[in-house]
């Protein structure tokens, strides 16, 4: 279980780290042009916010087992956060009628929840 907590956190952390920074890092328009349609109805603040969010939870995901004094439990409470954000992602994807992103979304949903699982079984139990 180990072993498959850490295959699955650091292919997780490793997307987030990539999607997150771009979100940081990119401007609004480049995001945009990229093929992010949803930018273009929020304001310029939000896919920063999303990006640190992401980025924050692919850390949470790796940093806590790593480091002794954090608690391990941090782990996988940092991968539910990371349900959540593609919760929210395959909700506004669905509404804006982008099926496109979906199976990118529901993948990252569904592996968020096995390192969280994982995380659970490994670190807490």
């Amino acid at each position: 279980m180990l072993i498959a907590y850490w295959i699955t956190a650091a292919l997780l952390a490793f997307v987030y780290l990539y999607a997150g920074g771009t979100k940081i890092f990119r401007s609004k328009s480049a995001l945009e042009a990229s093929g992010m349609a949803w930018v273009s109805n929020v304001p310029s603040s939000i896919p920063k916010l999303v990006g640190i969010v992401e980025v924050l939870g692919a850390l949470g995901v790796l940093v806590p087992p790593l480091i002794a004094g954090i608690p391990v439990v941090l782990a996988p409470l940092a991968a539910i956060g990371l349900v959540l954000v593609q919760g929210v992602a395959i909700g506004i994807h669905m509404r804006m009628g982008d099926a496109k992103s979906l199976p990118v979304n529901i993948v990252l949903f569904v592996l968020a929840l096995v390192v969280a699982f994982l995380g659970a079984t490994v670190f807490v139990v």
